[in-house]
C-alpha cells in the first residue's frame, strides 16, 4: 500500500483566494464589455506599467526586437519551432476528411474546419516565455487558422524581445504588447482596435486562467489551466537521486503553488532524493519560488512495485510525467491519465517545454482523466454533412425516422420525413401518420 514519506502542507484559504479571482476578473471583464479600448488602456497602465494609444506593434517595431538578438538567440528559436511543426504536421496529415456509403444512397461524411481566428496569450510578466509562442501559434497556423492573433505583456516596461521574435517567427498575423486580463478580454470581446476573435488559447496566471474560463461559451479555449505540476516515477535502475532532485525542482520553479510529487518503490532512493533536493535548494537561483513549492506542494510516495506506482500516477494525473525506471514502457502501456510522458532519463520536461516539439500546453487540475494537451485538433471543427442519392434510400430511411418520431411525440419531425416518403416512395412504404388525412 502507498505510504507518504513527504506530504504536501494544507493550502490555507484557497477558495477565499479562488473567490477573489473570480470576483475581480468579472469586474474586469464587465469593463472591456462596456468601454472597450478605454478600459484595456486604464487596465494595461494599472497592472503592468504600459501605456499607448495602440497596442499593436509595427512591422518597425517588430524588427527592432528582432535585431536586439544574436544570430544564435533566432537559430535556436527556429530550430525549436522547426521541431514543433514537424510534428504538428504529422498530427494533421493524421486527421483524415471521411466520406462513406453507408446504406445504398446514403453518403455520410466529416471535414475538418480550422476556425477562423484565434488569440495566443502568451505569458511574460515573471518569465519571456516564448517557447508558449511556438506552440499555440504553429500548431494553429499548422492547422490552417487563417487569422491568429497574439498578446504578450510588456518585459521590464517594453516588448520582450525574444517573445516578439518567437511571435513573428511562428507566423502571427498580428502582435499586440499588452498582458493580463486586458489582453484576454479584448481579444475575446473585440474593442475599437483589437478585432474579436473565435478561439483563446495559452497558458497564464490565475486571473488569464479565470477569464479564460469565464469567457468560454463567447469564444472556444484550448484547457482550464492551472499551475504547472510535475510527476516523478523513479526507481534505483532508472535514476539517482540527482536526476530525480533536478526534475522535480526544475518545475517547481514555475511558482510556489506547482506541484512537485516524486513516487518511487526504493525507500533509500526517496531519502537521498529529499537530501538531494535540500542541497539544490541552497545553489539554485530560483530557489525562493522552487522552495515553497516543494514545502507546500511537494510529495514523496513510497510505492510496492510498477503497477502500484502506475496507479498512484492514474490517480494524480498530473501534467507532467518524467519516467525512470527499471520498464520505462510499462508505464506507457499502463497509465491512462497524464498530459504528457516523458520517458526514460535521457528526456525531461525541460525537453518538451522547449524545444523538442510535442506541445507544452497541457491539462492540469486532474483534467488529465479526460483531455489531453493542445495539438492540432483543437484548432480544427470536425463537421457532418450527409447527401441522400436516390428516392429509394429516402423512403426507406424516412419510414423508419417517421416512426421513431412519432415514437418520441415529435410530430412536425415526423412530417419532415413524411413527405419526402410519399413524394419519392410511393403508398408502398409504411409511416406514421403525423397529421389528419385531408
Amino acid at each position: 500500500m502507498a505510504r507518504h514519506l513527504k506530504t504536501a502542507a494544507a493550502a490555507a484559504g484557497k477558495p477565499e483566494a479562488d473567490a477573489g479571482v473570480r470576483a475581480t476578473v468579472e469586474r474586469l471583464l464587465a469593463d472591456i464589455a462596456a468601454r472597450g479600448d478605454a478600459a484595456v488602456r486604464e487596465l494595461s497602465a494599472k497592472f503592468d506599467g504600459w501605456d499607448r494609444d495602440d497596442f499593436r506593434l509595427t512591422d518597425a517595431e517588430i524588427r527592432a526586437c528582432m535585431a536586439e538578438l544574436s544570430a544564435q538567440d533566432l537559430e535556436d528559436i527556429r530550430f525549436a519551432q522547426a521541431q514543433v511543426r514537424n510534428f504538428a504536421e504529422h498530427q494533421r496529415a493524421a486527421l483524415r476528411n471521411v466520406e462513406v456509403e453507408t446504406l445504398p444512397g446514403v453518403v455520410l461524411g466529416h471535414k475538418n474546419i480550422p476556425v477562423n481566428s484565434v488569440g495566443c496569450y502568451v505569458p511574460g510578466g515573471k518569465y519571456p516565455l516564448l517557447a508558449s509562442a511556438h506552440m499555440s501559434v504553429l500548431t494553429a497556423k499548422v492547422a490552417g487558422v487563417p487569422r491568429v492573433a497574439t498578446c504578450a505583456p510588456p518585459y521590464g516596461g517594453r516588448p520582450a524581445p525574444a517573445i516578439v521574435a518567437a511571435q513573428h517567427l511562428a507566423g502571427a498575423d498580428v502582435i499586440y504588447c499588452l498582458g493580463g486580463v486586458q489582453a484576454v478580454g479584448a481579444m475575446a470581446l473585440g474593442t475599437e482596435r483589437i478585432p474579436a476573435v473565435d478561439m483563446l488559447v495559452g497558458p497564464g496566471n490565475a486571473y488569464v486562467a479565470e477569464a479564460k474560463r469565464q469567457l468560454y461559451g463567447r469564444v472556444g479555449i484550448d484547457l482550464f489551466a492551472g499551475p504547472t505540476e510535475t510527476l516523478v516515477i523513479a526507481d534505483r535502475a532508472g535514476a539517482d537521486a540527482e536526476l530525480c532532485a533536478t526534475d522535480l525542482l526544475g518545475q517547481a520553479e514555475h511558482g510556489p503553488t506547482s506541484p512537485a510529487i516524486l513516487l518511487t518503490d526504493d525507500e533509500r532512493l526517496a531519502r537521498e532524493t529529499m537530501a538531494e533536493v535540500e542541497r539544490l535548494l541552497g545553489i539554485l537561483p530560483t530557489a525562493e519560488i522552487a522552495r515553497r513549492a516543494w514545502h507546500d506542494h511537494g510529495e514523496v510516495i513510497l510505492c510496492d512495485g510498477l503497477e502500484e506506482m502506475a496507479r498512484e500516477a492514474d490517480r494524480i494525473a498530473s501534467e507532467h510525467v518524467q519516467v525512470m525506471t527499471r520498464d520505462d514502457d510499462f508505464f506507457l502501456r499502463a497509465m491512462t491519465n497524464y498530459g504528457a510522458l516523458f520517458l526514460g532519463p535521457r528526456t525531461n520536461v525541460s525537453y518538451g517545454d522547449k524545444v523538442i516539439g510535442t506541445n507544452h500546453t497541457l491539462p492540469t487540475g486532474l483534467a488529465a482523466r479526460y483531455t489531453g494537451g493542445l495539438w492540432v485538433g483543437k484548432f480544427l471543427k470536425t463537421v457532418t454533412y450527409q447527401r441522400v442519392l436516390t428516392d429509394e434510400a429516402s423512403a426507406r430511411i424516412g419510414a423508419v425516422c417517421s416512426r421513431l418520431c412519432m415514437l418520441e411525440g415529435f410530430a412536425g419531425h415526423a412530417e419532415q420525413a413524411n413527405v419526402r416518403v410519399r413524394r419519392y416512395g410511393g403508398r408502398n412504404v409504411p409511416y406514421a401518420s403525423a397529421v389528419p388525412a385531408e
